[in-house]
């Protein structure tokens, strides 16, 4: 390390301003994080219990519309899950 070294104040015209529009320089409500925040937070994740003993039903609901906008599983398989010859992997027919 140099002992010789100097340091100096830096001109405010070399400082150059933030883009427009940018996060940085910008207000956060303007952001496209702020977009993507705000559309996450209209989601809310629901976890019911399913027709057979331990099992779930994950849904994604909207929390404007209240509509379901994803479901895991389907509600065909759940569907399946409430008959009594249902078991995991006996929708596919594996025998020749």
């Amino acid at each position: 390390m140099q002992s010789n070294a100097k340091i100096g104040p830096v001109p405010a015209s070399a400082v150059m301003p933030a883009a427009a529009g940018s996060p940085a320089g910008g207000d956060f409500r303007d952001s496209k994080a702020s977009e993507e925040a705000e559309r996450a937070a209209r989601y809310r994740l629901v976890i019911e219990e399913g027709p057979t003993a331990g099992s779930f039903i994950y849904k994604t609901l909207d929390r404007v519309t209240g509509e379901v906008v994803k479901q895991l599983p389907r509600e065909q398989i759940v569907n399946l899950m409430r008959t009594a010859d249902y078991s995991a992997g006996s929708v596919i027919d594996t025998k020749a």
